[in-house]
């Protein structure tokens, strides 16, 4: 928590760094294809940090530097900030007075129309590609922040909170609009979090699609499945010697498509009901396919909810989870759970390596 009397120091380093990256941009523009870049890339970092907060709590008493700072940010990002403060707090829907924006529009055009008759190569070299790669990170940022609804979902990563100003802090943003960015924090909502920062959000559907698309050529090669089995049932084996027994009821999410978990767990848990949980009757109706009936044996057309009550005594989460996966971690939603995870995070003596060559491992959370 930051107290009262450092909240205009913290502005006027914003401001500070604003100046900065404008010395940087001097420096770097005439440099061509990299200027471009940097120009990109410095939009979309202002525009989500000094510019952002500056809408939301300008940094300045004097109506007379409050203007001027707001042109200079105009033609820095070249981004007329009345234009975009108006949209923005409309996009808040909170009750605020709007500002003229034509002069900033006016002065960001003039000055690109004076480039493009002085230095026409600046303009068609770096800013306007450095331009369409900054505005196309704020489009994917500002798409992916509010992807799974209008109030937003935040991201807690430490590194990109302390360079990016709070920025990740975007649902409590949203619930406390006039909030100080260095207050954010304060507010933190529980269970609210992404793994991915807004701009790599993206990947959230990417990797579970692409590990998807692998385990669809797992099915149609009988070698693969075979190493598959094999790598896998060598991991759950050592880790399953370290689960409570009796292990009545096992939750397998993910468990369709090629369901080797359940092939594994039959033979190594015969007296426990399987239960597989997946969103796709497409993945149920292939898991029942290569498994056959059995009465210890369930499908269920369901999407596993982390934060949710579970009737298990053992859950086993996929690497192709789609969620919170931190808070699988942090809170157990079963006396035992086994994640699969990525092999540079297989936790010490409760993790075991899958496969060098699969990239991964299994780690062993209990709640006691």
């Amino acid at each position: 928590m930051v107290p009262d009397e450092t909240i205009p120091r913290a502005d006027r380093a914003l401001a500070l760094l604003a100046l900065a990256h404008g010395i940087v941009l001097v420096a770097v523009a005439p440099t061509g294809p990299i200027g471009a870049v940097v120009f990109g890339l410095g939009l979309w970092w202002n525009a989500n940090t000094i510019s952002h907060n500056f809408i939301h709590r300008p940094f300045f008493r004097s109506r007379w530097s409050q203007t001027a700072f707001s042109a200079y940010l105009s033609l820095l990002i070249g981004l007329p900030q009345g234009l975009w403060r108006n949209l923005h707090l409309k996009h808040h829907g909170v009750d605020f007075r709007p500002v003229r924006s034509w002069p900033e529009i006016v002065l960001v055009a003039g000055v690109w129309i004076g480039l493009a008759a002085w230095k026409p190569e600046l303009l068609v070299l770096v800013l306007l590609p450095g331009f369409a790669l900054g505005m196309g990170l704020c489009w994917l940022q500002g798409r992916y922040e509010h992807v799974r609804g209008p109030v937003g979902v935040s991201h807690y990563g430490r590194l990109y909170n302390l360079f990016f100003f709070n920025d990740g802090y975007h649902l409590e943003h949203h619930l406390h609009p006039e909030e100080h960015w260095t207050r954010l924090p304060r507010h933190r909502r529980s269970g609210s979090g992404s793994r991915w920062p807004a701009v790599l959000r993206w990947l959230e559907d990417a990797i579970p699609r692409m590990l998807n698309a692998l385990e669809r050529v797992a099915i149609r090669f009988p070698a693969i499945q075979r190493y598959l089995l094999r790598s896998h049932e060598r991991a759950l084996g050592r880790l399953l010697r370290h689960v409570p027994r009796p292990t009545r009821e096992v939750g397998i999410v993910g468990g369709g498509l090629f369901p080797r978990t359940a092939l594994i767990l039959r033979r190594a848990l015969p007296q426990s009901r399987l239960v597989l949980l997946d969103r796709e009757a497409s993945h149920l109706a292939e898991a029942r396919r290569m498994m056959g009936d059995s009465p210890g044996i369930e499908f269920r057309r369901r999407h596993f909810d982390v934060e949710g009550p579970s009737e298990f005594d053992l859950i086993v989460v996929p690497l192709a989870f789609v969620g919170d996966r931190r808070a699988l971690y942090r809170r157990p939603p079963a006396e035992s759970v086994i994640v699969h995870d990525w092999i540079w995070k297989v936790r010490g003596r409760d993790g075991v390596v899958v496969s060098p060559l699969l990239l991964k491992c299994v780690n062993l959370i209990r709640r006691s």
